[in-house]
């Protein structure tokens, strides 16, 4: 599939077979092709800021410090990506570790994004003093509509496609049957019926693009609606993890474990996980005191104050502020004397009544 053009077709949507060029164009002078793959990746970065730095008030932050943590997360998530298809391809990149550093030539895992992004959002959330829970609730609406725009990454580069199907929605490419046919998932037979478009495979992409525009949507509706910090964040936990848990099981280039599919067996746990933080937390919110500790971090005293502009204006506080502050002055005897005068002139006039008397 290292092929730039590729021919698809979905005879059964009617459409009739066209060529996919995964070379945008090529920056003149140096021929440096420019990728599809890149372009829509970075039309989801940039969606996503767009999105971020817009909602940042609703969840009672700064807007140029929510930034500050996006970034930090997206440095973390290119890590994080990498990373773990590394971890769970290692047979590919332990006779030649210089290839682990080749990420132009693909190789990328988006659970490696997530636990990458969030391991390192929350350092910078740390360092910037923003609030991770409300920040989590944040970038995960932006994170999830940057999914569905990426995946038409893998359509252009014909990748992340499914098993084979008879189905009206099948999807027919040679670069889909060839690779079939190359990791021993289909004899040649298919092979041949995948490229003349009597079968297809599953567009897994596509699937997973309308799952997670879905979740966006889902996750705009409940920004209004939600009870507490985090909730968005399980929501999108449960509601990711449960649609990759199937879509990953119609996956034909899933990293295995053994005999289990990694990302299929996290998504479980991630949906079994967030569904019992959520059940935990509802319970202590109907508690007597959970009104009060439950608030949502927008609508307490220091989120008001973020959005007026007031919070990180404010003078620091502890140790910090306190050596900052002019040194007291000596306390000095109770001698009547201005703190700091010699007392010397006082002593003189005893001496010179003593000679009088």
């Amino acid at each position: 599939m290292s092929m730039e053009r590729h021919t698809v077709a979905f005879p059964g949507l009617g459409i009739e077979p066209f060529q996919l060029d995964r070379v945008a164009f090529t920056i003149p002078g140096i021929d440096w092709p420019v990728y599809w793959y890149g372009i829509l990746f970075a039309l989801a970065f940039l969606l996503a800021i767009l999105y971020i730095s817009k909602r940042a008030p609703v969840f009672g932050l700064d807007p140029d410090r929510a930034l500050d943590v996006v970034l930090g997360g997206a440095l973390g998530g290119i890590i994080g990506a990498r990373a773990y298809f590394v971890i769970f391809s290692w047979d590919q990149y332990k006779d030649n570790l210089v290839n682990i550093f080749k990420i132009w030539e693909g190789g990328i895992a988006i659970y490696g994004s997530v636990i990458g992004g969030f391991l390192a959002g929350y350092l910078t959330c740390r360092i910037r003093k923003v609030k991770f829970l409300p920040m989590a609730d944040l970038a995960v609406g932006g994170l999830i509509l940057g999914q569905a725009i990426g995946r038409w990454g893998n359509f252009v580069n014909i990748e992340a496609f499914g098993s084979v199907t008879g189905g009206a929605w099948r999807m027919c490419s040679p670069a889909a049957a060839d690779f079939l046919l190359r990791t021993g998932q289909i004899d040649q037979t298919v092979a041949d019926q995948i490229t003349a478009g009597t079968l297809g495979v599953h567009p897994t992409f596509f699937y997973e693009s309308v799952w997670c525009l879905t979740g966006f949507l889902l996750i705009v509706w409940m920004t209004g609606r939600r009870r507490f910090d985090g909730q968005l964040t399980l929501f999108y936990a449960g509601w990711y993890g449960l649609g990759r848990s199937v879509i990953e099981g119609l996956r034909t280039d899933s990293l295995m474990w053994g005999s289990v599919r990694v990302s299929q067996a996290l998504a479980v746990v991630l949906v079994i996980a967030s569904a019992v933080a959520v059940f935990v937390v509802c319970r202590k919110i109907k508690s007597a005191d959970g009104p009060d500790r439950w608030k949502l971090y927008v609508d307490t005293e220091e989120g008001q104050a973020i959005l007026r502009g007031e919070f990180y204006s404010r003078p620091q506080e502890g140790p910090a502020a306190a050596e900052e502050e002019e040194p007291a002055q000596t306390e000095q005897p109770d001698s009547g004397m201005p703190a700091g005068q010699d007392a010397a002139p006082k002593e003189e006039e005893e001496q010179d009544e003593r000679k009088t008397d």
